[in-house]
């Protein structure tokens, strides 16, 4: 049997790692970490649903987290095979995949020493910064549309995905006897108007397509350079009127290059006065050496090469730099990871401005359902950050004009532009909206073709069309509850809520009255 699992980034956003099996052979592409509710969260601490030795390969269409967080612990649990990406995509994994791990470490003693407080047990990270670099030997470099052998029968060729510095979508053909199966995974497709990065490219006349649907339901207005700089003045117009720091979090690699060479770019033609910008994270300081490295492959590259080197351009390295920051009055600009405020310097530098109406955070990406940046962009008055709750008063403001990926009349014109497909086209890496969207953009020309599948699917491929597996393969999580808010998400609104109505609460019998009626309401649902 031929057939296809998806084990992340189904009916979500992140997590992407679909497994192809043909005969005794096993290949995984992607091999990412779950983002957003604790729930998904906690599947990265989880045995994965295939036992890691018997993979013979993995295939990474790009750097990303999301797609390849998890290889650390891949290799961890027995995986020796090959990985193959392109040169700029392994280069930057020799620098995010230690971060990741370092980062994971960092957390781990917070979260352990509050638990230690709360008498719970310690926990152990997912991997560490060593266990990450131990994982870099494996990487096998390779160039855009070359073919290469990735196992007995199945060949491999990267086309240039447009989304990241060596992002990529990746064409396997699998010959089994005597016939032959064309498959595209698209990985993060990039949009037609980007800073640094070609248009996407990929093959036509295809069996099978893993499409991806982030922005499937979505048609962004198309800005030129020139626009997209006017917008992002108004907003920096606006910090500057509230004389506080811009907090922008954002990716480390891509999105913050792109960020620098048009923050410097108004500051050059004296669109926006000269300000302090802090790149303050030490992924974002060591991913903008390698896209030095690989300039050429970029547009505009000399502009970046440019801005990194600009006087009022601060790369912060150490701790100390970072809490320094905190330090600074009137406005400033501060770009830190993560992009989703899910971990890393950028949730201090928001417990430290959310609070203050001076304060500006702008979201310039996408962010998944249950992390704090998306919780932030809904309009939460209170977040809790750390176990502390915090208001927020802060200026919240989004310029959804750096984004990575194709927006839904993109997409849709570049999986018409592979046709024709004669099985089916797949639909991952969305919401349930986005891949609605899609969908419907899709099937009057596929109608019926297009399959959007939940976590731990798998299908059939063998046949003229995908049929999917028995039913009774386990699910990790309920697949309903992929790329929602869950319970832990709910659990903190309360939190919230109660301390909110505490605060209301006129005197000291009133709150009593509250807490009373909350005890009661918990003892009722007791068996």
């Amino acid at each position: 049997m031929f057939q296809l699992s998806f084990h992340g980034a189904a009916h979500s956003v992140t997590g992407s790692c679909f497994l192809l099996e043909q005969g005794t052979t096993r290949i995984l592409i992607d091999c990412g970490m779950f983002q957003g509710s604790k729930s998904e969260k906690e599947l990265n601490y989880r045995a994965f649903p295939f036992r890691a030795h018997e993979i013979n390969a993995l295939i990474l269409t790009h750097a990303h987290i999301d797609h390849s967080g998890l290889i650390p612990k891949l290799v961890k649990d027995g995986f020796t095979g090959p990985i193959f990406a392109t040169r700029a995509t392994s280069d930057l994994c020799s620098v995010m995949l230690p971060d990741s791990g370092y980062i994971q470490e960092s957390e781990v003693v917070h979260l352990n020493r509050r638990n230690q407080q709360r008498g719970r047990d310690p926990v152990e990270p997912i991997y560490t910064a060593e266990d990450a670099r131990a994982c870099l030997p494996q990487f096998r470099a390779t160039d855009y549309c070359a073919w290469i052998d990735v196992a007995p029968g199945v060949k491999l060729r990267f086309w240039n995905a447009g989304h990241l510095l060596g992002s990529a979508s990746a064409e396997l053909h699998v010959t089994s006897n005597g016939a032959t199966k064309r498959l595209l995974f698209s990985g993060d497709i990039g949009p037609d108007q980007k800073l640094l990065e070609p248009d996407p490219e990929a093959p036509k006349d295809l069996d099978y397509i893993v499409c991806e649907s982030t922005y499937g339901a979505s048609t962004r207005a198309h800005v030129s350079n020139a626009q997209r700089r006017e917008l992002l003045t108004r907003e920096v117009d606006g910090a500057i009127k509230r004389n506080g720091a811009l907090i922008i979090p954002s990716f480390a690699v891509e999105r913050t290059q792109e960020l620098l060479v048009d923050l410097v770019k108004l500051m050059d033609d004296k669109i926006i006065p000269q300000a302090p910008i802090f790149i303050d994270s030490p992924l974002a300081t060591k991913a903008s050496a390698v896209f030095k490295a690989h300039a050429h492959l970029l547009e505009n590259g000399a502009d970046l090469i440019h801005a990194m080197s600009a006087p009022h351009v601060r790369f912060t390295e150490s701790v100390e730099q970072s809490k320094a920051i905190a330090r600074f009055s009137g406005f400033h600009i501060v770009i830190a990871a993560s992009g989703m405020c899910e971990a890393g310097r950028i949730r201090h530098h928001l417990k430290n401005w959310l609070w203050r109406p001076e304060g500006t955070v702008l979201i310039v990406g996408y962010q998944a359902q249950g992390t704090l940046g998306r919780i932030l962009l809904d309009g939460a008055q209170r977040v809790r950050i750390q176990g502390e709750d915090i208001q927020v008063r802060a200026h919240i403001a989004s310029l959804d004009l750096y984004s990575g990926h194709a927006d839904g009349t993109e997409l849709a014109e570049w999986v018409a532009a592979r046709g024709p497909v004669s099985g089916n086209l797949f639909l991952v890496h969305g919401e349930e909206a986005s891949i609605e969207g899609l969908r419907a953009r899709l099937s009057p020309a596929l109608g019926d073709k297009v399959i959007s599948p939940h976590l731990d699917d798998g299908f059939d491929l063998s046949g003229a069309s995908a049929v999917a597996l028995d039913g009774a393969r386990a699910h990790r999580i309920d697949p309903a509850q992929a790329g929602h808010l869950d319970w832990h998400n709910d659990v903190s609104k309360l939190l919230l809520d109660i301390s909110d109505e505490l605060q209301k609460a006129k005197d000291e019998k009133t709150r009593r009255l509250v807490i009373r009626r909350l005890r009661r309401a918990l003892e009722s649902d007791r068996p």
